[in-house]
Parts: C-alpha cells; structure tokens; sequence
C-alpha cells in the first residue's frame, strides 16, 4: 500500500493527476510545495533496498499461511468434527464463518492502527492471536468441550484481521517500485496456500474412525503440529520482524515519511471511496463473486460426502484442486493485466467464466464420477479464485490516488458478508432442496455480479495519471532540447565576408 496525500475531492484535476503520478514513478524531487521528500537541506532523501527485504515478506507469508490454514480446517473434515463433539452442521460452518464475521467490524479499526502504529505492532499483535488460538484448541481435545475449541478459532480469526491486508503494506515499505508487486504476490501467496494446505492436511491426518479414543489422539496430533508452527513463527517475528527499513526503498515511500499523521484522515477517505459510484458497483459484485467462493470452501465437503459418502480425503484434495488452480489463475491474470492493462475487460471477462464454470460444476456434481468432478472443480476455482487480484487491482485503478489499504479493506469486507450469507443461506438450501439446488442459489447471485460488473465504468485514474506525467515529461523536454537550440550563437562572419 503506497501511502499518498489524499485531495478533498474525489475529481482529479490533470495537474493533481500528474503530479501523483510522479510521486508514484519515484519523481518525487519535481513535486510542487512540501509534496517533495527532501531532507532539512533541501536535497532529496536518500533510498537504498536491503537485502532483509526478503525476510520480511518470507516470514509474512509464513504467518498468513499458518492463519489462513485454519480458516477451513473443521469444515473440510465437518462430518468427523460433527461426530466427535457431538454437534449439528450449522454449528461446525461457524468454524469458518467465525473469520468472517470477526473481521467485517474490526478491520477498520484495525487499518486504523496500522496507520498509527505501523507494521511491527501490527505483526506482533496477528502471530500472538494466532498462537494463543492453536493452543486453547490442543487444551478442547475432548467431546464436551466444543465451546473451547471455537474459542481457539475465534482468536485465529482475530489474528486474520490484522494479516489479510497486509501484504501490499509491506511491498511498499520495502520494496522498490519495481518489485513491490511481486512483493505483494508472494504476501498473497501464503493465504492461498495456507487454504490449500487446509483442504489436504486435516483429512489426512484426522482419519474418519469410530473410535473416540482414537480419534481424539488424531485430532490432538493434529492441533499440536499447528501450534508448534504458530508458536515457532511468533518468536520469529518478535525477533526478526522490523517496522521498516533504516533508509526508504523509493522516493515516494521518503515523501510519505515526511506526511504528518494529522494530514491524513481516515474516514474522509472512505467516504471518498463510498461517493465513487464505479467502486461502489465493484464493492457489491466482488463481495457475490468472493463469497460464493467462501461458501463453496466452507460446504465442500457436505457437497462431496452428500454424493460420495467415505470420500473425505478426496473432498479435501478437490479444494486443494480449486485453490491451486486458482493461484495459477492469478498469476497469469496478473501478467495479463501488466501487458494489456483492460482491467475492465478481464474483469468482466473472468466474472463470466466464473459464472460459467459454477454451471459445469453443479452439473457435473451429481453424474457419479469423481474424476469429472475434480476437473469441473478445478476449473471453477481458475476463474473464481483467479478473479481476486483483479479485484484489487481494479480497486486501485478506480480510486486512485487513496490508499490501496483502505479500498481493499472495503472490498474484503464486502467479501465477508456476503461469505456469511452465502453460506448460510446456501447451507440451510441443501439441508432441506438438496446440493443442486444449492449451487443454483449461488449461480443467480453470479449472474447479477456479471451484470453489475459490466455496468461499471472504466475510469482508469491511475493509468491516466502515469500517462499525463509522460505527457509532460515529454513536453519538458522538448521545451528544454527547444531552448537549446535556440541559445546556439550564429557563425561569426569574417572580415572578408563583411567586404
């Protein structure tokens, strides 16, 4: 998240546009006014890369991913929870809604503070919910104590709050402008690889027995190796984690050292945001097309065992299949955007194929072949977990120049609602019509984010911005090779010439 001034309105004058724009590409020295990051002798702040920069990230997406991981934990082996704690379906999806609902109040204040108090805070304060989380869970190993178990998933997903929008903090105040979006990659690459690992992990390691005995040692085995995790990664962070580096990785980065905090305010930042009618749209057709996402990942497996009964390793290697599958989706839209830049166009293009690949998936569920299932599966998770970063990227694009954090936080709170209503509605529709007809449910919902992202207007204030500063460079220095020529003196005439 590149931290910018913020301007009271939410039109761009072209000069405003351009002048962002250089602070954006690291030109910051040809800012007007006190927009410059200088230091107090009016030279521009000197910039360095460090090799920690690394580190930092590496260690972030380790910690997202031992978080994430948990998210589906209980839900991709329900069936098994449901008989150990001797509870109903609905009451185990809550292990999963529960990081949904939690973050939807707190991540305002949570982005808050990560403005106040920086990155440091912020990391002590996730990997510390997140290790207190995995060792209440080893401490509810038992058939009576289910009330325990969902307190150690309620502070695991306290400690989401203060991870899920990170990454693009760190990219910025690390990184250097031309690497702060594979940064920004890799911080996203633990997320969804903590959900893959969910989906595999738990239904190899919690076998479906019907021993209680047995199965509560497969259980604790399992909530032990993840507390071990969490508890080696906390004492990383509190030792390797800094606030950032000594000297910035880029100029813009030294002129948003230089903002005073009381420059910036928050909430008039996000009522620019909600007064901007194309992020509005978006905001509502990336919370249905997300949430659809969470409420497939939380029911999977009621959808898997309803069909094939005795199939729960396979239900977690099929949301294995989907996430992987959509993290090659992402990196190939990523590129994709970087070489074309038709955000709307992809954007619009990925949602349909989503909406397609969620009618081959209900389809194909119930024909009695796995195989076909894992490949519908897979397919959908493409385009559906595929659809994430252009989410972001769109966001960006369309209300630049405010703060990415604060636009992706609107958009992932969107997403969690709309995750919390799918899944209920979606759960209480198979309980009573079947697994089709839940997933019919969530193709109508699809079909109206299709529509809502087509009628978005595609107003690329970024991509403006970066192309008015050329324009004006370009000007620049015609003006500049313009005047030189005209300063060169004619040839001296000789005496003979003047004869």
């Amino acid at each position: 998240m590149n931290e910018k001034h913020t301007l009271e309105d939410t039109k761009l004058n072209p000069e405003d546009l351009a002048n962002y724009a250089k602070l954006e590409a690291g030109d910051a020295s040809k800012l007007p006014g006190d927009q410059s990051p200088e230091d107090g002798h009016g030279e521009p702040q000197p910039t360095r890369l460090y090799k920690r920069r690394w580190i930092i990230v590496f260690l972030f997406s380790s910690y997202s991913l031992c978080n994430s991981y948990q998210w589906i934990q209980y839900g991709i082996i329900g069936n098994i929870f449901m008989k150990f704690y001797n509870v109903e379906a609905f009451t185990i999806d809550w292990t999963s809604m529960i990081y949904m609902l939690t973050y939807i109040p707190l991540i305002f204040p949570v982005t808050w503070l990560l403005d106040r108090k920086g990155l440091r805070v912020i990391a002590l304060a996730g990997t510390a919910l997140n290790c207190v989380g995995t060792w209440i869970k080893v401490a509810s190993v038992r058939s009576d104590l289910f009330a325990v178990t969902f307190l150690g998933q309620f502070c695991s997903s306290l400690a989401q709050v203060f991870i899920l929008g990170m990454p693009s903090k760190i990219a910025s105040v690390w990184f250097g402008s031309e690497e702060v979006s594979t940064a920004c990659s890799i911080g996203v690459f633990g997320n969804q690889m903590g959900c893959a690992i969910g989906f595999l992990l738990p239904p190899i390691l919690v076998p479906n027995v019907e021993d209680m005995d047995e199965l509560a040692k497969h259980i604790k085995t399992m909530f032990y190796i993840t507390a071990g995790v969490a508890s080696f990664l906390f004492i990383l962070v509190i030792f390797v984690f800094q606030e950032r580096p000594k000297l910035p990785p880029t100029l813009a980065q030294a002129s948003a050292r230089t903002m005073p905090p009381e420059d910036y305010s928050y909430v008039a930042s996000i009522l620019r945001l909600l007064r901007n009618k194309p992020f509005v749209l978006l905001i509502v057709s990336y919370g249905l097309n997300v949430g659809c996402y969470y409420a497939v990942g939380t029911l999977l497996n009621r959808m898997i065992i309803d069909r094939y009964p005795g199939e729960e390793v396979n239900a977690g290697r099929i949301g294995l299949t989907i996430v992987v599958a959509g993290m090659v989706g992402s990196l190939i839209c990523g590129i994709w955007l970087d070489r074309t830049k038709t955000y709307k166009q992809t954007t619009l293009a990925v949602y349909v194929m989503t909406l397609v690949g969620m009618i081959v998936y209900t389809a194909t569920l119930d024909q009695g072949l796995l195989w076909v299932v894992f490949i519908t599966a897979g397919s959908l998770g493409f385009f559906m977990t595929g659809y994430l970063p252009l989410g972001f990227e769109f966001a960006a694009e369309l209300t630049y120049p405010e703060s990415e954090g604060t636009s992706s936080g609107l958009l992932n709170c969107s997403a969690q609602v709309f995750g919390i209503i799918f899944t209920i509605g979606q759960g209480k529709i198979i309980d009573k019509f079947g697994t089709l007809a839940g997933n019919i449910f969530l193709c109508v919902f699809l079909l109206i984010g299709s529509i809502m992202t087509g009628l978005i207007k595609s107003d690329l204030r970024r991509q403006n911005a970066n192309r008015l500063a050329k324009e004006e460079a370009e000007r620049r220095m015609l003006e500049q090779d313009y005047g030189a020529t005209t300063q060169i003196s004619p040839e001296p005439q000789t005496p003979s010439s003047q004869a």
